[in-house]
């Protein structure tokens, strides 16, 4: 993509993988517990509805990439799938991801795994479904990142992403735009040692593409766009699509 990235720290001296891979790290011990203030415990319902949108197909096994603490992992092992494997490229995420599928008794149905979601490590075709829960956004090259996932998807199986994305009626999107800007990074700096992190997690969320931008980057992917969902008047969104079952 031609668009400047967006980079956890400034100023560049490493890739944006290994930036974004630092940052999670270094966040991970409060990440649970500050993403529940700044969404106002939304994010817990969206992924409820994420769920919601896979069950008619019935997966029986799903990647859940850049899975972090495993948040939606758990929520889709409770109540969908027998065989869940979450990757992130954050080591300390996944360890506190592990320590909650545990205390879910989870352990039979998810697995939390060190992987990239850029190099996929399961062969062509393998799942029925692969989720994303604010994860491509922080890709450090995102068409090669739903091309992975394209690969690794079974013919006429489901891509379901769930993205922050920007009101577009007024108040909202003037109320939104000042959350982003002063409220977000303030509390991300007060309960966390790394302010930087909070500020790289509010500016790739205004900059990132949503809505039919994002859906357009599906499509030139190779995804058949389904659905696109808006929750809590467009603070975020579901992007429901799906690999063709002719995969040519």
């Amino acid at each position: 993509m031609n668009k400047k990235q967006v980079l956890p720290y400034v100023p560049k001296k490493n890739s944006k993988k290994s930036q974004v891979r630092q940052m999670f790290d270094s966040i991970s011990p409060r990440y649970d517990f500050i993403n529940r203030i700044i969404s106002g415990g939304l994010d817990i319902k969206w992924r409820k509805n994420l769920v919601k949108v896979l069950k008619p197909k019935k997966p029986k096994k799903i990647l859940d990439v850049a899975t972090g603490t495993g948040d939606l992992a758990i929520a889709l092992g409770e109540t969908l799938a027998s065989e869940i494997i979450g990757i992130d490229i954050s080591e300390q995420m996944l360890e506190i991801g592990k320590k909650k599928v545990e205390r879910n008794q989870l352990q039979k149905n998810i697995k939390m795994e060190i992987g990239d979601g850029e190099k996929i490590n399961y062969p062509n075709n393998y799942f029925d479904a692969v989720t994303v829960s604010f994860g491509v956004r922080n890709f450090e090259n995102l068409d090669k990142g739903l091309l992975e996932i394209y690969r690794v998807l079974k013919p006429g199986s489901e891509l379901v992403i769930l993205e922050t994305s920007i009101p577009q009626s007024f108040p909202l999107n003037y109320l939104y735009h000042l959350y982003t800007l002063y409220f977000l990074p303030l509390i991300g700096s007060f309960f966390s040692k790394d302010k930087s992190a909070y500020k790289y997690l509010s500016s790739s969320a205004k900059s990132f593409p949503f809505g039919k931008a994002f859906n357009k980057i599906l499509k030139k992917n190779g995804f058949v766009v389904i659905d696109n969902i808006p929750q809590s008047f467009g603070v975020a969104s579901i992007y429901h699509s799906q690999k063709p079952l002719l995969d040519v």
